[in-house]
């Protein structure tokens, strides 16, 4: 697993946590490992103190187990609850992005988004899949609030952030990670083009990945 070094951030935690967010939904940091605070801090050239307090916030969400005396261990998830999250996750984003098209939304808003997509496939083409993973939710996230609902948007960071798409790496060796990173682009064109069956289509298709082309091989386990 290879963790990013952070500088001077203008939040440190709230980048810790993204990051570790990302890496146990890409499976960069793995089912069945205990990991440390220390040894986690060392990768990210960071104290363990913002470490440990980013997992903490991670066991609340669920993501994680705090294992006395020992580490943090990423909380397992079987087929069936996979399925139950990405099924809710249908439901609720794919009209919604269609309600989005049909009200229409801004071009600045339409700005805004292209270079979180672009980041996307930027990220998918370096395979750099905690990126990847990271700017992939506050694509979403930012498309999802036009709709005007907060406790919409904080469901589906949820139920996001309890998602696993471990097939990132298989992809990328494939070359099938970037045209896959691309449909957030063509997502943007149709909503910007008031495409809302277009849109509601081309989401419903984006969110079956996650238990399809995303889904699979489950990272390896071992001891980290």
């Amino acid at each position: 697993m290879t963790l990013p070094s952070f500088g001077v951030r203008r939040n440190l935690r709230d980048e810790i946590i993204e990051t570790l967010r990302a890496a146990v939904i890409s499976g960069e940091l793995r089912p069945g490992v205990v990991y440390s605070a220390p040894s986690l801090a060392a990768q990210f050239g960071v104290s363990a103190t913002p470490v440990r307090e980013a997992m903490l916030d991670l066991v609340k969400e669920g993501l994680i187990d705090a294992l006395r005396n020992k580490g943090f261990r990423v909380t397992e998830l079987s087929d069936k609850d996979l399925d139950d999250l990405s099924e809710l996750r249908a439901l609720i984003e794919v009209p919604t992005v269609r309600r989005i098209a049909e009200a229409g939304v801004d071009q600045s808003v339409i700005d805004r988004l292209r270079p979180l997509a672009a980041g996307i496939e930027e990220a998918a083409e370096r395979r750099d899949f905690i990126a990847h993973v990271a700017i992939d939710m506050e694509f979403h996230l930012e498309l999802l609030a036009l709709a005007g609902n907060p406790h919409l948007v904080e469901t589906v960071r949820s139920l996001r952030s309890r998602s696993r798409i471990y097939g990132l790496r298989s992809l990328a060796e494939r070359d099938e990670l970037v045209p896959s990173a691309h449909e957030h682009a063509e997502l943007i064109d149709l909503i910007a083009a008031g495409d809302a069956a277009g849109a509601e289509r081309l989401m419903h298709r984006h969110i079956r990945h996650v238990r399809g082309i995303w889904a699979e091989p489950q990272p390896d386990r071992d001891d980290a």
